[in-house]
């Protein structure tokens, strides 16, 4: 269990001002003039030599994604731009730390802006996040009156400005090209990789995309030294993790811990355990809407970090670990994803533009079990067509929530639609009993 003293959002539920002021006492921005009198290749190693992986989703490497960026500025600005479009089901760490922790994040963009050698960063947030983008402004604003960002940021003869992006509410404009096309105030839609961003992005120009986690996080880790970030956590999965646990827990909560913490012991010690004790566990979706589901025998011993998850098939996402107890219909919840896919599909590629819509349409009939249990086999196969097959990511989001229902829970689906051909209740005995 991570130690208090250990954690790096420590203002994480809003206990404590969340202005300049308050940011100060709680360690942000005390020495950030001797962080930028390091190289920016220093930055980019402690940040490599950190292990630092993308908080976002993908988990990819983070000092390996900065160092993609040229070594030095020619005729075109780099840029930092920051994904606050947090709109991933279940998802509600980045809200807390736009809420109660702005300065970590503003001064993270301007230590990741020097080590990219950029002009600016542009932060993107999420177009409900209304009071949280009200919040983050407020904090740009006290930096700027501060000097610490802006022309000669921090006295260091850097100049970095910081720009707050309110989006319109798409759950896509999360995918770091759409994010670009959107904040270029083009439609949201995901761009053709190769050229990449750190080639070309915003505007054409040399381009970063990062989570808001993985930004704020890189001051504390940069005071602290990389070597105390690796040391928690895991081998490869190293260092300290928001978690934001919901459903069927008694105890609803955002928590910092390590990468790694076994599963039982993150909602026992955190959330209060599940609602009617763990042997009432029916399955959990650990990282966000968009990972396979995991039933109660995988949960029972899993790590939570991206590797361990990955090995169950399922995967740490944006750890939103989403509990379902015995008193969830599964199949419809699973349903009810697969409509929000449909939803928030671009339509730019066939296969996610066609598929979500048909997955969504053949679940909603599986949930009436008005199905023949061959059409298990074909719904598989249509998950296997999209996966893999689309521009962005939003495929396989689509896909891997209807191949995880089938993999683990395909007697429940079986048993729906054998007991509609016999005229038997077709819901759980839970649902039926309501």
């Amino acid at each position: 269990m991570l130690k208090d003293e250990d954690r790096i959002f420590t203002n994480v539920y809003g206990w404590f001002d969340a202005g300049l002021a308050g940011a100060r006492k709680r360690g942000d921005w005390s020495n950030t003039k001797e962080l930028l009198s390091k190289s920016p290749e220093d930055i980019v190693e402690a940040v490599k030599a950190s292990g630092l992986r993308g908080r976002g989703g993908a988990g990819f490497p983070t000092g390996l994604k900065w160092s993609f960026m040229p070594k030095e500025v020619k005729d075109k600005p780099h840029y930092l731009v920051v994904n606050a479009d947090e709109s991933e089901p279940g998802t509600c760490k980045d809200r807390d730390i736009l809420r109660h922790e702005p300065h970590k994040l503003v001064e993270g963009c301007l230590i990741g802006g020097y080590a990219m050698r950029a002009k600016a960063a542009y932060i993107y947030v999420r177009g409900e996040f209304y009071n949280e983008a009200m919040a983050l402004q407020k904090a740009v604003d006290e930096a700027y009156d501060a000097g610490l960002i802006g022309k000669n940021a921090c006295g260091t003869g850097y100049d970095f400005d910081v720009y707050v992006h309110r989006g319109a509410g798409a759950y896509i404009c999360g995918e770091e090209t759409a994010l670009i096309e959107s904040l270029e105030g083009k439609k949201g839609q995901p761009r053709l990789k190769p050229p990449f961003p750190a080639g070309v992005g915003l505007y054409g120009c040399p381009t970063t995309v990062n989570n808001v986690e993985s930004v704020a996080v890189v001051p504390t880790i940069l005071r602290r030294g990389a070597e105390w970030f690796a040391g928690l956590g895991r081998p490869k999965n190293s260092g300290t993790k928001l978690f934001c646990i919901s459903g069927h827990v008694n105890n609803p909560c955002n928590v910092e811990e390590e990468l790694g913490i076994p599963l039982r012991e993150l909602i026992d010690k955190h959330a209060g355990g599940v609602i009617g004790g763990w042997d009432n566990l029916l399955a959990v979706i650990p990282g966000g809407s968009s990972v396979p589901v995991l039933p109660k025998t995988i949960c029972d011993d899993v790590l939570m970090d991206f590797d361990s998850l990955r090995e169950v098939r399922s995967g740490l996402g944006t750890a939103a670990v989403i509990v379902m107890n015995k008193s969830t219909d599964i199949v419809k919840a699973i349903a009810r994803l697969s409509y929000f896919y449909k939803h928030e599909s671009c339509g730019q590629c066939t296969p996610c533009r066609e598929g979500a819509g048909w997955m969504w349409r053949v679940m909603e009939r599986m949930v009436r079990g008005e199905a023949d249990i061959d059409e298990i086999d074909v719904l598989e196969e249509v998950t296997r067509q999209i996966e893999g097959h689309t521009i962005c990511a939003l495929g396989d989001a689509a896909a891997w929530p209807v191949q995880g229902l089938i993999r683990h829970f395909r007697p429940e689906m079986e048993r729906r639609i054998n007991a509609r051909k016999a005229g038997k209740p077709v819901m759980p005995t839970a649902q039926a009993a309501e």
